[in-house]
């Protein structure tokens, strides 16, 4: 008796989003990506609607579409665009990250020009799952850079989508210990998107984590319980799952702490951490 009193006295389960990112990149990742939404081991993707294995890999995922939020992962880096774009990509492929946040920083990005490569990859992603993302972000935070974030505000707006703020309290990424540079220059970096995004309205996540170095030497099972310590509603968990094949290997440099995560997301081990931390994997609208 006093046992069931103390389980019904007990809180709920936080809900929270876990999401995936590069859906499409390679067709391991999403194989592995879509194994683990059909386990009810992932609440969400963003999907690289640039990239030439989008159209292969997509209606497979739009199966999965009441299972996940599916999302935009706008991509502005390392691939070729979907239309001309004369000013970022005049040899008809995107630049390395540090040219574009250099290029963001100083105002030199044509925002028109931005807009209309964004509008291209949201029709690219509807035509395929058969609806607008349920959300948007950027391959490597892009949405988060100055000119950037004024068109991935604009759309996200039209079109009914929420946001992935990646920010967070730099107490929290110092007491968190994991990635401490990358981690605080993404906060520092998505504040301004967050303070507008809210401002117009547009909701999103309360708390940005799962931001690692992709070191050989992480431990991933070891690392992901500090990411669900001391959760918030609508708190987004950033991950990387994948199975590496060639494509994945000439596309990115991130491969084996892809298979790493992938593993532990398949595991017992991580149900139990679900449970240990007090959360549960949701939709955003559910949070």
């Amino acid at each position: 008796m006093a046992k069931a009193q103390a389980d019904s006295q007990a809180p709920a389960p936080v809900p929270i989003v876990l999401c995936a990112d590069d859906y499409g990149l390679a067709p391991g990742v999403s194989s592995a990506i879509r194994q683990l939404i059909e386990a009810g081991r992932l609440s969400a993707t963003g999907c690289m609607a640039a990239s030439r294995f989008w159209a292969a890999e997509a209606p497979a995922l739009a199966a999965l579409g009441e299972r996940a939020d599916l999302g935009l992962h706008f991509t502005l880096t390392g691939m070729a665009p979907l239309g001309p774009m004369a000013h970022l990509a005049p040899g008809g492929i995107f630049p390395s990250l540090g040219v574009l946040t250099r290029l963001a920083y100083s105002r030199a990005l044509d925002q028109g020009e931005i807009g209309a490569e964004l509008d291209r990859q949201i029709a690219a992603f509807a035509a395929a799952i058969g609806r607008p993302p349920d959300f948007i972000d950027g391959h490597q935070h892009v949405h988060q850079l100055p000119v950037v974030r004024g068109a991935v505000l604009a759309r996200a707006r039209a079109h009914g989508a929420y946001l992935r703020y990646a920010t967070e309290p730099l107490w929290a990424v110092l007491g968190r210990g994991i990635a401490v540079a990358r981690s605080a220059a993404i906060a520092l970096m998505g504040r301004s998107l967050a303070r507008e995004g809210r401002r117009a309205g547009i909701p999103g996540g309360s708390s940005f984590r799962g931001v690692r170095d992709f070191s050989p030497s992480e431990d991933y099972a070891r690392l992901f319980p500090r990411f669900l310590a001391r959760p918030a509603r609508a708190m987004i968990v950033a991950c990387h799952p994948g199975r590496v094949d060639e494509a994945l290997i000439a596309a990115d440099p991130v491969t084996g702490a892809r298979e790493g995560e992938f593993s532990y997301f398949a595991s017992p081990r991580f149900a139990a951490d679900l449970a240990a931390a007090g959360v549960r994997l949701a939709r955003f609208r559910d949070c």
